[in-house]
């Protein structure tokens, strides 16, 4: 879509050149950003020019994702890096309500600064505890991804802030992952994605989001009971609440993340490797629901 409003475009090249005059607004992919009408958007700076790169192994050997890198290009990081990790960046793209073409134009970054409940590499990047890397006028920050993004179209970004780039803990990409995804289509939106992780020293995580308005991440000394992991995800309500809209009332969502954190947790549970799946509502209803 053509932005009418839009009378300048200047590529960024130093930290210098994201200073934003009244009315500009940054862009990398732009896939959002020129799919609706932008009308207080005067200018445009692209961060695509500051030549980061789409990622690198840091000294202790975490994984640092550059903001710009694509979706395409995430899923291209050699297998030996990316470790046991590399079926759910997979799963986590193929999630994304989107078109291959898309995929080669989203940026990770702008994935989570757009903030929806549906981001994909939002569910990615807060079940691997990640932490963004944040420029701004008073330095850079760190601060962990599931605080980052706050709520829809919420981050903790302060005006003249960008989001540099995304670390990725090893110890998180050598654990066993698993994955669920429901969404009222086959390729329709996620209604809500539960992500679960066990480390190699046993302790576990699992993150609802699409269902919630921000990440909710549990964590736990061991892979927790169905009991304790029940419990768990029905605090999530009281504590981050359900989203709603027209793909899934709340209500749904959270009887949806109770069953694929159950699905999600008997399969880190059982011996042998992990996956990560789709289900469509009927596969999602608990077992005898499905003749009602």
């Amino acid at each position: 879509m053509d932005l009418t409003t839009v009378t300048s475009y200047r590529h960024a090249r130093t930290v210098d050149d994201l200073d934003l005059a009244p009315g500009e607004v940054f862009v990398a992919g732009g896939t959002w950003l020129f799919s609706e009408p932008q009308p207080g958007v005067t200018g445009l700076v692209d961060l695509t020019t500051l030549g980061w790169d789409d990622w690198q192994v840091l000294p202790d050997g975490d994984l640092r994702i550059g903001a710009t890198c694509t979706v395409e290009r995430l899923q291209q990081i050699p297998a030996d890096v990316v470790g046991p990790a590399a079926s759910l960046v997979r799963a986590c793209a193929d999630a994304f309500l989107m078109s291959f073409k898309i995929q080669t134009a989203a940026t990770v970054g702008g994935n989570l600064a757009m903030a929806l409940p549906a981001g994909a590499m939002i569910s990615l990047m807060s079940s691997l505890d990640a932490t963004a890397v944040v420029w701004g006028p008073g330095g850079p920050r760190r601060e962990p991804v599931e605080s980052f993004v706050r709520g829809v179209r919420e981050t903790s970004l302060e005006p003249g802030e960008v989001l540099r780039a995304i670390d990725v803990p090893r110890r998180a990409l050598v654990g066993r992952h698993a994955m669920r995804k429901i969404a009222l289509a086959k390729l329709g939106r996620s209604s809500c994605v539960v992500v679960g992780r066990v480390d190699l020293d046993g302790s576990a995580t699992v993150t609802v989001t699409a269902a919630t308005p921000r990440p909710a991440v549990l964590r736990f000394a061991t892979i927790p009971t169905a009991d304790d992991l029940r419990d768990a995800v029905a605090q999530v309500g009281a504590d981050v609440g359900w989203y709603a809209d027209a793909h899934g009332p709340a209500d749904w969502r959270a009887a949806m993340a109770a069953e694929l954190a159950e699905q999600v947790r008997a399969e880190l549970a059982a011996p042998g490797p992990t996956r990560a799946e789709h289900a469509t509502p009927a596969q999602a209803e608990p077992a005898g629901q499905e003749d009602r």
